[in-house]
């Protein structure tokens, strides 16, 4: 098995049409000065490293960077993180956190996930898993199962993400599981959703 990183996972992602906020990895300071000139405040830093599973609770992601100050100051402190290979710079994205997945099960063939996404993913376990191929019908029979689907669609005046954008998104990951024969594992965790579309923000694929 091998966990690819995860610009080589955006790559092949991005084959099949998913969208991914705007980034930028980095290596030095040097770097991190002329990528900042490219992006507007906040930001969010995240490690890159193929030995850091949890990045956030190893320390490696910070969000709501307001200045470069700061930004070179955590910089500094990633650094010395074990595993150290670079940092992702990337635009923050408010919305929900959605948890899209992928995996081959020996009995099943290719599957794919949705869920509530961020850190409340072991907490809630709110998710369904449909079998590939996954038609519109079933992508949104999926949505509608979870636990958080009235806080999707919008409750108590506050409005709800695009419900058609995360069934096309399912559709899409449904697709790349199946074409992508060597793709064991795929996680897009989180996944933004907004009331116009659908940001994957991290990547993660294990292949054969």
């Amino acid at each position: 098995m091998k966990t690819l990183s995860v610009s080589e996972s955006q790559k092949i992602a991005e084959k099949y049409g998913l969208k991914f906020a705007k980034s930028h990895t980095i290596t030095t300071h040097e770097e991190l000065e002329k990528a900042l000139s490219h992006f507007e405040f906040p930001i969010a830093m995240k490690i890159v490293s193929k030995k850091i599973t949890h990045k956030s609770d190893a320390g490696g992601v910070k969000i709501n960077i307001k200045s470069a100050k700061t930004a070179k100051t955590v910089f500094s402190e990633m650094k010395k993180l074990k595993g150290f290979e670079g940092i992702l710079i990337q635009e923050m994205i408010r919305g929900t956190e959605i948890i899209i997945g992928g995996k081959r099960d020996v009995q099943f063939g290719p599957t794919v996930l949705v869920g509530l996404g961020g850190i409340y993913v072991e907490v809630f376990k709110d998710f369904q898993i449909g079998i590939c191929p996954i038609k519109k019908r079933d992508a949104h029979n999926m949505i509608k199962e979870l636990k958080a689907y009235p806080i999707l669609k919008g409750i108590r005046g506050k409005k709800g993400i695009n419900i058609k954008a995360l069934e096309e998104t399912i559709i899409k990951v449904s697709r790349m599981m199946q074409k992508e024969k060597n793709i064991e594992e795929l996680d897009l965790n989180p996944v933004i959703a907004t009331e116009k579309e659908i940001i994957a923000v991290d990547a993660r694929i294990i292949t054969q």
